[in-house]
């Protein structure tokens, strides 16, 4: 029999806040102040309005960013941003965009870039099963590139990127789905940021864009409405009936995040104890538990990590599961174990996590 009260510690859909949550079940029976449930207002209604503009200038306050970044809230997930970021800076070009090959996602990037032109791999880490990040000085990034793209956190593999990369003179553009918000950071060098809401910041359904104005006007204009940064920034977002719920829910995680927590930095605070209170656990159990990442490049969002056998494995999660632990399981791509910790799962959670493991391997 389950523990009633499962703790998500899924790869995503993340956990969210106890607060948001709260305000999220009264929104669904009314907004207050509106009287109408969040799942029947209208897209068009001046209260939506308010919503998306607060949310944009919510985001570019706890990132620090000017008003001459354009924020977006679109459909179709990183995937979508997959195709259509090559569609607005590659199609057509001669020159090949810089992508560096760090994990999983990184890697479902590069088919679609190459669909609409030239690609350098300018970096992967394949050769090492992807366990590493690049050091300091071992990539060399072309100034001729149209942009350079990575992921910040491999989600699948548990890497994390502590620097910010390639040249100043080249267009950064960067997917931080898995940790974005979760630390502050240099987010002026980027000229373009994307992040899928489901990880840190809300539900799944709605997508996080950040556009450097600079970069939007040298992209064409003539791409259908759906897939034109242009159409979509004029619009506010609200080019064709976006996600409401889903980014009501936004708005509400940055609300917390700024009057709760107080910014990115105390965010990030509670995210590294969570992050060291579970590493610890695998390097303090005599090899009973295996971490898969370098040292150097371990993830603060996702932990993860190997048992001696998959018999053990199966043996953890299953315990686990009657515990009160849910998502533990590791990507169906490399198997073994994740342990999720974004930003809504609160330090506790991992506190009973890390006394779970300690149990389990003693006995």
């Amino acid at each position: 029999m389950l523990h009633p009260n499962q703790l998500n510690f899924s790869g995503g859909p993340g956990a969210l806040p106890q607060a948001v949550l709260q305000q999220v079940q009264e929104s669904i029976r009314a907004v207050p102040g509106v009287g109408l449930s969040i799942l029947g207002i209208s897209h068009r209604s001046d209260w939506f309005a308010a919503v998306v503009a607060e949310l944009e200038d919510n985001i570019r306050r706890l990132m620090a960013l000017p008003a001459s970044y354009h924020v977006l809230f679109l459909q179709g997930g990183a995937t979508q941003q997959f195709s259509m970021l090559p569609m607005n800076l590659l199609a057509g070009g001669r020159e090949a965009a810089d992508y560096l090959h760090t994990g999983y996602w990184s890697g479902k990037t590069l088919p679609a870039a190459r669909r609409e032109g030239p690609v350098r791999v300018a970096w992967s880490g394949e050769a090492d099963g992807f366990r590493r990040l690049p050091q300091e000085g071992e990539v060399q990034f072309a100034a001729e590139a149209p942009y350079l793209h990575y992921v910040s956190n491999e989600t699948v593999e548990g890497l994390q990127f502590r620097r910010v990369l390639g040249r100043d003179d080249v267009p950064r553009v960067c997917d931080m789905s898995s940790d974005f918000l979760s630390a502050p950071g240099d987010y002026e060098r980027f000229a373009m940021i994307y992040a899928h809401a489901q990880k840190n910041i809300g539900p799944a359904g709605v997508t996080v864009v950040l556009v450097k104005d600079e970069l939007l006007k040298r992209m064409p204009e003539d791409l259908p409405g759906f897939l034109n940064y242009h159409t979509q920034a004029e619009a506010h977002s609200i080019y064709n009936t976006p996600p409401v719920f889903a980014i009501y829910v936004v708005l509400l995680v940055t609300r917390w995040l700024l009057q709760d927590i107080g910014g990115l930095s105390a965010m990030d605070a509670i995210n590294t104890r969570k992050a060291s209170l579970l590493y610890g656990a695998l390097d303090e159990s005599d090899g009973f538990y295996l971490g898969r990442a370098a040292r150097d490049d371990r993830s603060k969002m996702n932990v993860v990590f190997n048992l001696r056998t998959p018999q053990l494995e199966a043996r953890f999660l299953e315990a686990a599961r009657q515990s009160g632990f849910s998502g533990l399981e590791g990507h169906r791509s490399i198997g073994g174990l994740r342990a999720s910790i974004y930003n809504g799962l609160e330090l506790s959670a991992v506190e009973r996590l890390v006394e779970f493991m300690e149990r389990f391997r003693r006995a």
